[in-house]
């Protein structure tokens, strides 16, 4: 089945419920389900597995929403899903996106003024959070003992076993992005005693070793990569998660380890993943099937059984208004004018991509011209000069996010996107190769040859192919593969062009033509609520 790991039967009370402050990561279940209840059957186990998976994908137990998981968050479609809220985070601050709606905080990451009380950082947070805490209960009632105190042995008992090696992934990853967009943030495992005190807070140093520690410690225990049902985490998404994080290190710990990062994106490359040979389907309705053997790990979904109003469906929603094409045409059934990017995105492309798909649908699926067919850009009606943030017309529309199947028919369901979103993909892993090798001047013939590979798939053959690279070109090659999902304020903030002057860019700062900010900005700030329940929290200078 496509994606049967998180088609579950939301269970109620599986851990703490997430308030608005994080004292209710150490404590029990507050309502009439117990743990003992939850988790008395292997299909329990199953059941709060799903959960976990599930949070990073919905935003509460009802599709498309109600029963928020987060309580005292509002908006729960804008805000309290995972992935809506770390594209907010990560992308609009940059060069690569712009946001038309006045929703509440939307506006503040381009101006990069943003507060300890604006709504996307504050979701982003419990929403990390509540999985840290769905994990933390998982890992502790899946403990040998306590699922043989249950009367569960055998192959039920191996199948938890594997789970709560999952789990233990999931809750590094959440750590990681944490760790990632705010520093330093509260801490709990498995191991706190429940309800004993609360959180305390941690270095980002500190919460690098962490992660790093359990990841290695689960490698032995994740099936192999490429082994495990779609959309589940194996070694390969272990991997994966350490070369981002060692190409980071220096960031999160002031120390490089580049050859860390190259040991582990070779590692995820050489464990048998492909590139999908066409780029244009990897963020299709069926990339599941199309694009499988490029991705190492996703989010999934799925137009008629996770339903929700962040994730692929604000994607595929919000990146279209008019003029671009009718919404019947993109697999969707509404056009929400929100996101679009601006020329510092696709000037980094050769002038025939960047204006080869005005006469959408038939140019856009033209794979014969020698172009980089990575830009999916629309410029007919709208104005790259962006005289305003507010209107959707002002900047460059993006058409990498399609709710159709790669045969030209719609999703499942033109109201919910049926595409998953690769967390990591192997391109990723030749890009941070490539960067790593680069930056420590070594393996560079290796590292050319997978940036040919990957500029071999965009131009259709080897008119693209380079015979040098250097630390920009690999910034601007990422930006040309990887814009628009997830990692531009990261790879911004490392080659240290986040908030300095080195590098301006549209509206950077809340001026037209950009503007040095505060370097404070590189971090996220703590919510102010969590602040006053917990003091043992210190906020992140110049909050």
């Amino acid at each position: 089945m496509k994606k049967n790991i998180i088609k579950f039967l939301v269970v109620a009370g599986l851990s703490a419920g997430m308030a608005s402050c994080t004292k209710d990561l150490n404590q029990s279940p507050q309502n009439d389900i117990t743990a003992d209840q939850v988790y008395s059957t292997p299909l329990g186990y199953t059941q709060a597995m799903a959960k976990i998976y599930g949070s990073l994908a919905l935003s509460g137990n009802e599709g498309p929403a109600g029963n928020n998981d987060l309580q005292g968050v509002p908006d729960e479609g804008n805000y309290a899903g995972f992935l809506r809220t770390f594209w907010y985070l990560q992308e609009l601050p940059t060069d690569e996106a712009l946001i038309a709606w006045g929703d509440a905080g939307l506006q503040d990451f381009k101006n990069m003024n943003w507060s300890s009380s604006n709504p996307a950082i504050v979701g982003q947070y419990y929403r990390l959070m509540y999985e840290v805490t769905l994990a933390n209960d998982f890992i502790r009632q899946s403990a040998d003992d306590k699922v043989s105190s249950r009367g569960i042995s055998g192959a039920d008992a191996e199948k938890i076993r594997q789970f709560r090696s999952e789990a233990r992934f999931l809750r590094a990853f959440a750590y990681w992005a944490l760790m990632d967009l705010f520093g330093n943030p509260p801490f709990v495992t498995e191991n706190d005693v429940l309800g004993a005190s609360l959180p305390r807070q941690i270095s980002r140093a500190e919460l690098f070793t962490y992660v790093e520690s359990e990841l290695k410690a689960i490698e032995g225990e994740l099936v192999d990569a490429r082994a495990n049902e779609y959309g589940r985490a194996d070694k390969g998404a272990a991997w994966a998660l350490l070369a981002r994080l060692y190409l980071n290190a220096k960031v999160y710990t002031g120390t490089e380890r580049y050859a860390d990062a190259m040991v582990y994106a070779s590692k995820v490359i050489d464990a048998g993943y492909t590139l999908h040979d066409n780029y244009r389907e990897l963020l299709l309705a069926d990339n599941n099937q199309q694009a499988r053997n490029e991705f190492i790990f996703t989010i999934n979904y799925d137009g008629l059984n996770t339903k929700g109003f962040g994730g692929m469906t604000f994607f595929t929603h919000a990146s279209y208004g008019d003029p671009m094409p009718p919404a019947n045409d993109l697999g969707v059934d509404s056009k929400w004018s929100g996101i679009r990017t601006a020329p510092e995105l696709t000037n980094l492309f050769p002038d025939d991509g960047r204006t080869n798909y005005d006469d959408f649908p038939e140019n856009f699926t033209d794979n014969t011209s020698a172009v980089d067919k990575r830009a999916q850009f629309w410029f007919q009606g709208m104005n790259p000069a962006i005289p305003a943030l507010t209107t959707f017309t002002d900047g460059i529309g993006v058409l990498k996010y399609r709710n159709l199947n790669s045969d030209g028919s719609k999703g499942k369901d033109l109201g919910h996107s049926d595409a998953d979103f690769p967390v990591f993909r192997l391109a990723e892993m030749y890009l941070i190769y490539a960067e790593a090798a680069v930056r420590t001047n070594t393996n560079i013939g290796t590292a050319v040859g997978y940036i040919n590979l990957l500029r071999q798939r965009a131009y259709g053959n080897a008119s693209g192919n380079v015979t040098s690279i250097d630390a920009n070109f690999i910034l601007q090659e990422r930006a040309r593969e990887l814009y628009w999902e997830g990692v531009r304020r990261t790879d911004l903030i490392r080659y240290e062009r986040f908030t300095s002057s080195n590098y301006l860019w549209a509206w950077k700062g809340g001026v037209k033509s950009g503007r040095e900010t505060q370097s404070f900005r590189t971090l996220y700030p703590l919510p102010s609520a969590d602040l006053t329940v917990n003091p043992n929290l210190k906020q992140n200078p110049g909050y």
